[in-house]
């Protein structure tokens, strides 16, 4: 039997993907099942509405979605649902991600989007923040967290002990 997804990474175009696959990597390292979908709140906003509408039915606790330019799909979604969605800016050629930044971020009141950097280190994080809120239920997830943040900073101690001036 198939484990059901509880993370919906969804993104606007296919051209995300190279960036959105670290999110789904993390969110694997984690054995954290997810699924990737593409979903344009402009080219399918019929199809974006409707996976929103559904999502909770379908077990998802949380969905990254990510987008460039005018980067709606986040906000689409959280206006649909009621699950946590975090945005993720993409880089554009144009503005290099600013404009999928404020598109991502700027949301009316009472429509978050828990928004993270543009680009690779956004999708990155997303995960983590996905693996964060999982983690307050979850205590296999909250240990794999812990060490996780006591490897980042004992390497940072690590290259402080090799500095010579």
């Amino acid at each position: 039997m198939a484990i059901k997804p509880i993370v919906a990474i969804i993104m606007g175009s296919d051209s995300d993907l190279p960036v959105m696959a670290e999110a789904k990597k993390i969110l694997d390292v984690y054995g954290v099942p997810s699924d990737v979908k593409i979903l344009s709140a402009h080219r399918s906003p019929d199809d974006a509405a409707s996976f929103a509408k559904s999502a909770r039915k379908k077990g998802y606790k949380i969905i990254i979605a990510g987008a460039g330019a005018a980067a709606h799909l986040a906000g689409v979604v959280a206006s649909h649902t009621t699950l946590p969605v975090i945005g993720v800016p993409m880089e554009t050629r144009e503005l290099k991600g600013v404009d999928s930044l404020f598109s991502t971020v700027q949301m009316p009141a009472g429509i978050p989007v828990a928004t993270v950097a543009i680009g690779m280190a956004g999708a990155k994080n997303s995960a983590i923040l996905a693996l964060e809120m999982l983690g307050i239920t979850d205590k296999r997830i909250e240990k794999k967290l812990d060490d996780h943040k006591k490897t980042m900073a004992d390497g940072v101690r690590k290259k402080n002990k090799t500095i010579k001036f």
